[in-house]
């Protein structure tokens, strides 16, 4: 058995292997376009700021459940004994910058 193959063979081996390299120049043509540059860069950016800005929102999320954990009882309560304090402390530093302000100006 040989593995001679006919010119027609060969010929629609020719005429196939030139249509997928036209296919293959078209789609490079398209990636390295100027338009499709930029927006898959726009593309990129956007992406990253929804993951920047979801990550932003879970992490401030989180910090708020876990001060309202702390400060509002199971049943929806105020917890008196940690509110107290932490308006102290609150009022204690602003005091502290108005001071300060003041001392800086005079």
């Amino acid at each position: 058995m040989s593995d001679a193959r006919t010119p027609a063979q060969i010929e629609a081996d020719i005429v196939r292997r030139r249509q997928e390299l036209a296919v293959t120049l078209d789609e490079i043509g398209v990636r390295i376009h100027p338009r499709t540059i930029v927006g898959d860069a726009k593309a990129k950016a956007a992406s990253a700021m929804d993951r920047t800005a979801g990550r932003a929102y879970v992490a401030a999320n989180r910090v708020v459940t876990d001060v309202r954990g702390r400060l509002v009882a199971e049943d929806g309560s105020p917890r008196m004994e940690r509110i107290v304090p932490v308006a102290l402390v609150v009022v204690g530093v602003v005091g502290l910058f108005v001071v300060s302000s003041r001392r800086q100006k005079g």
